[in-house]
């Protein structure tokens, strides 16, 4: 689209849900090593499917020390990232980027040792895929078991949501729950309802409706909701980011 100068419009930021990995996006284990390590927290499937509906990115942003600490390898971890791209599409889910900050102040392995700008509780995972793949921190959310992620999310600028109830003095979340199926749920419900009715344009800029009875996202038919002037744009493909 144009501007009645002529030149272009720029493309609509959208927002983003970023996802701690382990704990969170897959079940607690002491330092993954392996692709079969990694097993999908309950019953994410459908509202991750529903964000990604309403026009949300899908971001991990986890920290990796077991590199630093010679526990596995970059290749272990892309082998890892991979599977589990495989377990989210059996529900229709695609990740928009994977970022992994492989450091540690107290690694054994040299090229990792010490402090860096991407470990949680630092920005840095964040901000590099808000400029990466154009989101809008405004309209994102962090979400992790941490208060690590919650830091990270608030130093970003995003709203933030703790699974269990680590908190800190330093890191309040926005939203607390048990489960990372429910926190997902909560954060659609807020992102399209506006004094508990629907919103027409949701955190993301996509419009639909939460069908409870289906576990789904109906998504309104974009002919009916973009107005002459708005912007459009190809989706963005799916990214995997290392960090060194």
């Amino acid at each position: 689209m144009m501007r009645p100068d002529g030149t272009a419009l720029p493309p609509r930021r959208r927002g983003a849900i970023f996802l701690d990995r382990d704990g969170t996006l897959t079940e607690p284990r002491h330092y993954p090593t392996r692709p079969t390590d990694l097993i999908l927290q309950p019953d994410i499937g459908p509202p991750l499917q529903a964000l990604q509906q309403a026009g949300f990115a899908l971001v991990v942003a986890t920290n990796q020390s077991g590199i630093a600490r010679g526990l596995f390898d970059e290749p272990a971890l892309e082998a890892m990232n991979s599977h589990l791209r495989h377990l989210l599409a059996q529900f229709g889910v695609v990740l928009d980027g994977i970022y992994a900050c492989p450091h540690h102040p107290d690694g054994i392995v040299v090229q990792y040792q010490g402090n860096c700008d991407c470990r949680k509780p630092t920005p840095g995972m964040l901000t590099a895929a808000a400029l990466d793949l154009a989101l809008d921190l405004d309209k994102s959310w962090m979400i992790g078991d941490s208060p690590c992620d919650i830091e990270a999310g608030l130093r970003a600028g995003t709203r933030t949501a703790l699974l269990g109830r680590h908190t800190s003095d330093n890191a309040t979340p926005n939203v607390v729950g048990s489960s990372t199926a429910g926190i997902l749920r909560d954060i659609l419900a807020l992102a399209t309802t506006s004094c508990g009715r629907p919103n027409r344009q949701g955190a993301a800029g996509t419009s639909g409706s939460w069908n409870r009875s289906r576990n789904s996202w109906r998504p309104e038919p974009e002919d009916s909701l973009r107005d002459s002037d708005e912007p459009t744009g190809a989706p963005i493909s799916g990214k995997k980011e290392w960090l060194p």
